[in-house]
């Protein structure tokens, strides 16, 4: 029987991640294999390396999410910067494992561990405040990846599908929405 979502919040974080998880995956579904592992200069970050990072941060802070610090003693921030996946399938699967930590973290939560306190760093945080910490966080880097993504499949191919409203279709995408025929989540 599938887990019964206790509160409000927890829904809303986790259509939130979804959202956000989403949103990278068409992005990365349309970059060209070579572009994933493109760095734009020596101070940027190629998507693999953001992916990379993000997959190693989920596996610390969703890891015994209710019982340990988020930062694990095994986990090597800095790595996290060097030596990107090979191919788009590992790539992949790095990507998948991370959420994989994320939503089976998050999905069992119930209303009464939504009143525990978790450390990060050893920093005591609300379950909420920590939910909300990594939303900022998964937020800010799938940001720079659909930049990157964006930027690199239309210098390759010349094209873009756009994740949100296409240029020029505001008003169209509005009456969609309030039509029922589209949705902005």
């Amino acid at each position: 029987m599938p887990h019964q979502i206790t509160t409000s919040y927890e829904k809303d974080s986790i259509d939130l991640f979804r959202y956000y998880k989403k949103l990278a995956d068409r992005a990365m579904a349309q970059c060209p294999d070579d572009a994933l592992f493109t760095v734009l200069d020596p101070e940027s970050n190629s998507i693999a390396i953001i992916v990379k990072h993000m997959a190693g941060n989920m596996r610390s802070r969703w890891r015994d999410f209710l019982t340990t610090d988020g930062e694990k003693p095994d986990r090597n921030r800095d790595t996290e910067f060097e030596d990107p996946p090979k191919t788009r399938a590992e790539l992949l699967a790095l990507w998948e494992r991370g959420w994989k930590y994320v939503f089976d973290a998050l999905e069992p939560l119930t209303e009464a561990d939504m009143a525990r306190t978790v450390t990060i760093r050893t920093e005591p945080h609300s379950v909420m405040q920590a939910i909300n910490r990594q939303i900022a966080h998964y937020a800010h880097h799938i940001g720079q990846i659909l930049f990157l993504a964006k930027h690199l499949t239309t210098k390759a191919t010349g094209k873009w599908d756009s994740l949100s409203v296409p240029r020029g279709q505001s008003r169209q995408f509005t009456a969609e929405v309030a039509a029922g025929r589209k949705s902005q989540r």
